[in-house]
């Protein structure tokens, strides 16, 4: 009844099953768990799709992502970091949890950007497509029980299937992407934004509205929650060590003599913020791990002379956090140290070319809005670091712990912060 697993914490041997093997390890293990019956949202998501199904989602969503489409969809962020910018100043003083202040900045972003509303994020306390969104990702006790099942008994997968969203949130994201579409066909707008380029996928493919929704879900997870994720643990490290959170803002300070403002390019060629960014990330990946199955019967290297056999419908566990923080491949791991990745030590291409750098996977199936992600999060610190100076609140635990009921990473109490205005 039970399935042998393997744990990879080789970092050498992580890229080889997710690169050079992709074709020997093509699906995650999670498209044994869920489909499109048991799930029409999440289930059309092209993480949990397998095979050929996964190509033509993938191939269908990808042109959404390019540098052209997420620089159209910039003054969207820069008018959000405007609203956040006053939420902050109108908490006067108080602490702020990180995690809910970006959840507020990254749900404002992206339901513009998908559906072309104003979700209110910083006016209203709890917004009905935020309070959706999250149980998407939530772990309920029935995934829970569901989850611990299958690692019981492995074969429970074949005939069980779990939904990650329940009916409510399936029925008020076809709702809402319905009304977004009318409301868009109703303005005539020429907005270049997703919601312009799914409106346009939907012509040239004859796509459903669970086909819409199941894309829409795949930007709003990507721009929503996992960029919620690494903005707030970017802005806690910059609170921790405020050498750092001092050399940024001085080259926040000094791009802003030098071009005026900070547009779209100008924010992709500032050097520290670059160093800033890839060290957050390496620190808190989005998702600190991923599972794989393999699909093709194959032999890995477990040492320099040793193979091992890895059997058809194994499981194999990468654990992106741990490989991120083993001192084989990092300097003094847990600490935040941008400087790690400046160009004259390689940056993060040597990096990735051992396999040791993996905050959005890599190979074929490598995120799909990381970029996205990194304007998002790159936008917010340049807004916040400009006029806040930013420090732990005591309301933080001095040992952070990672909330076990929660999908993605989150913190049990909260990331608490001090946002004093710099006149």
């Amino acid at each position: 009844m039970r399935t042998p697993q393997l744990m990879v914490t080789d970092a050498a041997i992580a890229k080889d099953i997710l690169i050079n093997k992709f074709r020997n390890f093509h699906d995650n293990e999670i498209a044994d768990m869920t489909n499109k019956e048991s799930d029409p949202i999440f289930g059309r998501n092209p993480f949990v799709l397998k095979g050929e199904e996964w190509k033509q989602k993938r191939a269908e969503i990808t042109p959404a992502f390019t540098q052209m489409r997420i620089k159209a969809m910039y003054p969207v962020l820069e008018d959000v970091c405007g609203r956040m910018k006053k939420y902050i100043l109108k908490e006067n003083h108080q602490a702020i949890e990180a995690r809910e202040l970006i959840a507020k900045f990254t749900t404002d972003v992206v339901s513009s950007c998908i559906f072309g509303i104003d979700a209110g994020s910083f006016v209203e306390e709890k917004p009905a497509i935020r309070e959706m969104g999250r149980r998407i990702t939530e772990f309920t006790p029935r995934i829970i029980f569901y989850f611990i099942m299958v690692q019981l008994i492995p074969s429970l997968r074949h005939a069980w299937k779990v939904s990650f969203s329940d009916k409510t949130t399936q029925k008020f994201f076809v709702n809402i992407m319905k009304d977004a579409i009318d409301l868009r066909k109703k303005s005539n707008s020429d907005r270049t934004d997703y919601l312009h380029y799914l409106l346009e996928l939907k012509q040239k493919k004859n796509l459903t509205d669970h086909d819409l929704v199941g894309h829409a879900i795949t930007f709003f997870i990507d721009g929503f929650e996992t960029s919620s994720i690494i903005m707030s643990f970017a802005l806690y490290e910059l609170a921790k060590y405020p050498e750092v959170q001092k050399k940024l803002r001085e080259e926040i300070r000094e791009t802003i003599r030098k071009y005026g403002e900070i547009s779209f390019e100008v924010i992709h060629e500032m050097p520290y913020l670059d160093l800033v960014v890839s060290e957050s990330i390496r620190l808190h990946p989005p998702a600190p791990f991923v599972r794989k199955r393999c699909t093709e019967t194959c032999e890995l290297p477990i040492t320099k002379n040793q193979m091992v056999t890895i059997e058809k419908g194994w499981p194999v566990l990468i654990p992106i956090y741990n490989i991120h923080r083993d001192a084989r491949y990092f300097e003094d791991p847990e600490k935040f140290i941008p400087e790690r990745f400046a160009p004259e030590k390689g940056g993060i291409k040597i990096h990735r070319e051992k396999g040791s750098y993996l905050p959005f996977g890599d190979g074929p199936r490598m995120c799909l809005g990381m970029r996205f992600g990194q304007a998002q999060l790159r936008a917010a610190i340049v807004a916040i670091v400009k006029d806040f100076e930013i420090t732990v609140d005591s309301k933080t635990a001095e040992n952070i712990v990672m909330n076990p009921s929660h999908l993605l990473p989150s913190v049990l109490g909260g990331l608490w912060l001090q946002f004093k205005e710099i006149k």
